[in-house]
């Protein structure tokens, strides 16, 4: 007999086929999990808006919407897939489960969103957003500041601006590897420090991400 649910899930299925279409990813065949999990995705996005502007009524648009990418990013969704155990019901092909796939952050995280996207067409909006609400909706009470939100480059340039000096300079100083394994290293100039600062990544978007974070922690020590 087909699950109506699972342990922690606040939700039991009416039709379990529904929930097993969501744990089932494209390795193990059709019916798979990929356009629930799309229609979930797009619940998500609206309810944790929703819910957002409702608990949050003094946050700006430009909070609200790194709080709302912070709840929704796969990270997050795969750590509270992880606390519903969703990797031991995740049906998935004989190379994904040998190579472990059940543990992967992007499989953890599109399974909940087709779980999200199974509950609306199994039980209608409301039943659906509540899923939500009740999954996510307890992480807003843990979200950092709204400034620690924003990312390393962003915070980093507002500082350098508030204190009217000039904006930071990103050099790439080293790249190295294979196309499929290029490491970038970018060096940081700031005026406020006496030394570039480095960091090196997988691409130059994240190395000069991790570059700014670096001179971002230097200019709190010598502050």
């Amino acid at each position: 007999m087909r699950p109506a649910s699972l342990p922690g899930l606040p939700y039991t299925f009416d039709d379990p086929g529904l929930l097993e279409q969501a744990l089932t990813h494209r390795s193990c065949g059709n019916p798979h999990n990929e356009r629930l999990e799309f229609l979930g995705d797009a619940l998500l996005n609206f309810t944790i808006a929703a819910l957002l502007y409702r608990r949050r009524p003094e946050a700006a648009e430009g909070d609200l919407s790194r709080m709302r990418a912070r709840l929704v990013r796969d990270r997050t969704l795969a750590e509270i897939a992880r606390e519903l155990d969703l990797g031991d019901h995740v049906r998935l092909g004989p190379g994904e489960l040998k190579s472990g796939g059940y543990l992967r952050e992007s499989i953890l995280a599109d399974a909940l969103e087709a779980i999200f996207g199974a509950a609306l067409l199994d039980g209608g909006v409301v039943a659906a957003r509540e899923l939500v609400e009740a999954v996510v909706g307890p992480r807003i009470d843990t979200l950092p500041a709204a400034e620690l939100l924003k990312d390393p480059k962003t915070r980093l340039q507002e500082l350098l601006q508030g204190k009217g000096l000039a904006l930071p300079e990103y050099i790439v100083v080293d790249e190295q590897g294979a196309d499929h394994l290029r490491q970038f290293t970018v060096e940081c100039g700031v005026d406020l420090l006496d030394a570039p600062v480095q960091a090196t990544a997988g691409s130059r978007r994240k190395a000069e991400q991790a570059a700014a974070r670096a001179a971002l922690e230097r200019l709190e020590a010598t502050s």
